[in-house]
């Protein structure tokens, strides 16, 4: 692949990155913030420090779980389960913006599967 054409590939990805994700902010940004929620509830009612109910919450979020702070209460546990939950949610919504920008930046971007000529995609 030529230099311009990869120039011109990495611009519409940035710009279809930037257009995917100012459509999908609002529920990106609702998302975390009852994610917060819910692990500042969980600290309030396990008695945590701030720092750590917002620790609590990103790596249960991120569903990585180093079991460092382990909720005690069942009230607790559901919730946590919840953050876990809205997680999954945002590694699937950041995934598709993901590959909705690398189709975008594509020179075959907009092109029918049924249109492509094997020769043409090999070269």
């Amino acid at each position: 692949m030529n230099r311009p054409a990869s120039k011109t590939s990495r611009r519409r990805f940035l710009v279809a990155l930037g257009h995917a994700i100012h459509l999908t902010w609002p529920v990106l940004s609702a998302i975390l913030a009852i994610q917060l929620a819910l692990g500042l509830l969980i600290g309030f009612v396990e008695g945590w420090s701030l720092g750590d109910a917002v620790y609590f919450t990103f790596i249960t979020g991120l569903t990585i779980g180093y079991g460092d702070l382990v909720p005690r209460q069942t009230l607790t546990r559901a919730l946590a389960i919840g953050i876990a939950f809205f997680g999954l949610l945002v590694t699937g919504v950041i995934a598709a913006i993901a590959v909705h920008a690398i189709r975008s930046g594509s020179p075959m971007a907009g092109v029918a599967v049924s249109d492509l000529n094997i020769d043409e995609v090999i070269e």
